[in-house]
């Protein structure tokens, strides 16, 4: 029974064997990453009218960090479809012009505004609440940031403890990640 459970995760989990797409930029693209104005307002009333949670993934031109999340983890068929079902994705580059409006009504170019939320490294994954107060920034306002390359396990578990509201109780993500491996063991 181990054995056959073993197997179903293993293909679950089987990632598919193709590149990701590079845009014009040098970024990775992925068919759920959402084209917009990149106004974090208007983003978050899509992602609600959609009932999906909003989620902004900052990369650069060149990260390897970037590559591995895109080629070996965002491609496992079980965490596309589930960033496809629950999620809304901006994509935000660390040192593009584009501008962005962060929830507070500030408007910056990507590099600045990344500057403005302190955002370090890339991936970074912001993920935010179904609604958001006035004046507050994005930085401010993220529910969970998952900042680096993680494996599948971690990211599929981060994605689903944001869908679920873990951040609300008293289970800590580290906690839920923790009983979910257990319980896939």
């Amino acid at each position: 029974m181990k054995r056959l459970f073993a197997t179903l995760i293993a293909v679950l989990f089987a990632a598919p064997l193709f590149a990701a797409t590079l845009g014009d930029d040098g970024l990775h693209k992925t068919d759920w990453m959402r084209e917009t104005f990149k106004d974090l307002g208007e983003d978050l009333a899509e992602a609600n009218a959609e009932g999906k949670r909003l989620m902004v993934i900052i990369e650069q031109r060149g990260c390897i960090y970037c590559k591995k999340m895109h080629e070996e983890i965002f491609v496992v068929p079980k965490i596309d479809q589930y960033i496809h079902d629950n999620y809304f994705v901006v994509q935000i580059n660390m040192f593009g012009d584009l501008e962005v409006t962060d929830f507070d009504g500030t408007t910056l170019p990507e590099k600045d505004m990344l500057r403005h939320w302190n955002a370090l490294f890339t991936p970074t994954i912001l993920f935010f609440p179904t609604e958001v107060d006035a004046g507050t920034s994005a930085n401010q306002a993220a529910v969970a940031t998952m900042p680096g390359a993680f494996g599948k396990h971690t990211t599929f578990n981060m994605f689903n403890w944001v869908v679920e509201e873990g951040y609300l109780g008293d289970e800590s993500f580290q906690k839920y990640h923790a009983r979910k491996f257990a319980e896939q063991q």
